[in-house]
């Protein structure tokens, strides 16, 4: 039995198109209000006010309301405009990768793709287990923990337990069938974002009432006592320029701030438009994506600045860090603690500072007079879940991004294209993750930041490129100085992170090489596969032709290189060598390749006469093999199977694959014997394949 896919003749506008008939179609996403599909992204976004301050704490110490000041001002005055920008060159929820994708093409432009994927990846995965290991923090943290233990390894031990069970529950829901529910997600953030208000609130109008927290962290800060693990000594002086030197040299490690933007890109296509949107030119829809990310970004920004200061006065730092053992009265960031010194349970407010004030547990006492068990019991539970969905959140966004390119390219199997193998395979690397950082949630933060500003800053180098591409004048004129500025603020932030904390890109490296060695071993096994998308024919005449040509009784087709010598040549040395009778037609085949990358594409084929002889030139071809395969089998289907009849090749086995796998040629015949004896198993409806000359 066949197993070549049934084809028809469709009409795009005046140009024909032949197709798969089992082609898969594209189907609208439901579309929402643009404020139902915000709280979707804030799942994943307002979640991080989980860990957010704590971790803003033990980077920047007491400076960490001023160092969010800076990332406040940097997120809506910086990454706002360049995903406002990506928002309007992303209709389907490409965000920065697919504007890259569409900017770059050949085999370099792939592995940019796969490089950008990897940080993606690291991103979503990250997302996943770093917010898992904090929702497992407030629940043994919550008094009515049944299992609660001083002992620090066996808390470490419950925290990594607890992690490992909200990850595999998190892939049996997947595998059970994940539905993007609006709805739940907006239940969920809303109910989180009020607790937070109170919880903000609450610790701003005691400030309000008590100054002297506020004057006591101001003193601390102009004398220098910043609490920080590695205080800069290099600036000498003092005063307020120290300080502002300081607070722009540690502001980087604030930003999983960041990280709501790509995902308020991917979401684009859930968000309903206005009556006029077209699909080419949907302006309500990007005016609606542009009013969410602004409105995200100034909750988000209301909840760092709030949240940084309440925490920064009214907790003490032995609550948030450990103290030195070396030295007394100083104290230093989990990730700095000495080797080989056994290592004590994590200060009490560390990777859950809000939950930490909502239990009433800090010395600073009566901040509000519903703080306490109950209260703090009700925001751990909204923290959990909310935190939970923000792993599924992450879970859909690779779901959803690894069919889209990896597949395309030949560069994963067809089975990551199912739900199902892909959940499994992503669970597993969850928990191998969680055991590499022992769900320690500041270790996680540097590998999570690193995914997101690689992923900003690609967003900045696009729109960089698509505003000079659109733009005409001299170089100046072309080059956007104030997004030229935005890029050097995100490239000083992403060098200033790996700088301090490589493991994040070591973290990044891993998921790149792993992209990239699956992507290569794929694509070879993948590469005898018949990547037949459809043929598009060029005109009506085209059209006529090839309806008459492969109607015919048998169909002589012989591949021809123009330039090397003429119709007339050829036809005569063929028609000798391969003892072709005269009257019977000979077709001439002219495959011009345009991106040998690219796995699957859909050429288009314009029939007409050359020198008397009837010429089928094919245009915008991946693969000359693939691409006669495809023709012989099309013409199959309707009359006798044609013969391809090909010169002699002096190439050598190894250079004729290498030249297949990379370049879409080389060895020709021989693969194209191949793709017809793998795609059509009848050998009486198979075309032959004739090679003669010396």
């Amino acid at each position: 039995m066949s197993t070549v896919p049934d084809a028809k003749l469709t009409t795009t506008g005046s140009l024909p198109v032949l197709k798969e008939s089992d082609h898969p179609e594209k189907h609208a996403h439901p579309q929402s209000f643009w404020l139902a599909v915000m709280c979707l992204t804030g799942v994943d976004y307002f979640s991080t006010l989980g860990y957010q301050p704590s971790i803003a704490y033990v980077s920047a110490g007491l400076l960490a309301p001023l160092a969010t000041v800076v990332l406040v001002l940097v997120t809506l005055f910086g990454a706002y405009p360049v995903y406002a920008f990506v928002a309007s060159r992303s209709h389907e929820g490409q965000g920065s990768i697919g504007m890259l994708a569409n900017l770059v093409r050949g085999w370099w432009g792939k592995l940019l793709v796969l490089t950008l994927l990897g940080f993606a990846a690291t991103d979503f995965v990250i997302t996943k287990t770093l917010s898992a290991a904090d929702a497992a923090k407030h629940l043994i943290e919550n008094p009515n923990w049944p299992l609660a233990t001083e002992d620090a390894h066996d808390h470490s031990r419950q925290q990594l337990y607890v992690t490992f069970l909200l990850l595999v529950l998190l892939g049996a829901f997947f595998l059970r069938g994940f539905r993007e529910v609006i709805g739940l997600a907006v239940g969920i953030t809303v109910v989180y974002l009020v607790l937070n208000v109170m919880v903000i609130g609450a610790g701003l109008a005691h400030l309000a009432e008590h100054p002297k927290y506020l004057h006591e962290w101001y003193a601390n800060v102009i004398a220098g006592h910043w609490n920080l693990s590695h205080q800069p000594t290099t600036l000498g002086g003092g005063g307020l320029l120290t300080l502002a030197l300081v607070v722009l040299l540690i502001f980087p490690k604030l930003a999983l701030g960041l990280s709501g933007f790509e995902t308020g890109a991917a979401v684009m296509p859930l968000i309903r438009g206005e009556a006029g949107d077209t699909h080419d030119n949907p302006v309500g829809r990007i005016r609606n994506t542009r009013k969410l990310m602004l409105t995200a970004a100034l909750i988000m920004s209301c909840g760092l600045l709030g949240s940084s200061l309440v925490v920064s006065t009214l907790i003490p730092p032995g609550d948030l860090l450990y103290a030195d053992p070396a030295r007394p009265g100083e104290y230093i960031a989990p990730d700095d603690w000495p080797k080989g010194v056994e290592k004590p349970k994590s200060p009490p407010a560390n990777q859950r500072a809000l939950a930490y004030l909502a239990h009433d547990e800090a010395p600073v006492k009566k901040i509000a007079p519903f703080f306490g068990q109950v209260f703090g019991t009700v925001y751990d539970v909204s923290t959990i879940v909310i935190l939970w969905f923000a792993g599924a959140s992450a879970m859909a966004g690779l779901i959803n991004l690894v069919p889209k390119y990896l597949p395309r390219y030949g560069m994963a199997p067809e089975w990551a294209r199912a739900i199902r193998p892909l959940v499994l395979l992503l669970t597993g690397i969850n928990l191998l993750v969680t055991l590499v950082f022992d769900a320690d949630v500041d270790a996680q933060g540097d590998a999570y930041a690193t995914g997101v500003l690689m992923l900003i800053t690609s967003a900045c180098v696009a729109t960089m490129i698509e505003k000079y591409r659109t733009r005409a004048g001299s170089f100046g004129g072309r080059l956007s100085v104030p997004y030229l500025l935005i890029t050097l603020v995100f490239v000083y932030t992403t060098a200033a992170v790996v700088w301090e904390k490589p493991v994040g890109m070591l973290i990044s490296l891993c998921f790149i090489g792993a992209i990239v060695l699956t992507s290569i071993v794929s694509r070879v096994l993948r590469s005898r596969e018949l990547r037949f998308a459809g043929f598009k024919l060029k005109d009506p005449p085209s059209k006529f032709l090839w309806d008459t040509i492969r109607s015919l009784d048998l169909t002589v087709l012989v591949p021809h290189r123009p330039g090397r010598r003429s119709l007339a040549d050829k036809e005569a040395s063929i028609r000798k060598e391969h003892r072709i009778p005269k009257e019977l037609m000979i077709v001439f085949v002219e495959v011009v390749l345009q991106d040998a990358s690219e796995f699957v594409n859909e050429p288009v084929i314009e029939i007409g006469q050359e020198e008397g002889r009837y010429t089928l030139k094919i245009t915008g071809a991946a693969s000359i093999a693939h691409t006669l395969a495809a023709v012989s089998l099309e013409m199959a289907k309707v009359g006798h199977p044609p013969e391809i009849h090909f010169g002699w090749t002096d190439e050598t086995p190894w250079t004729g694959t290498l030249g297949f796998l990379l370049f879409g040629e080389g060895n020709v015949p021989w693969m194209v014997r191949e793709l017809l004896r793998n795609a059509e198993p009848d050998p009486d409806k198979r075309p032959l394949i004739i090679i003669a000359g010396a």
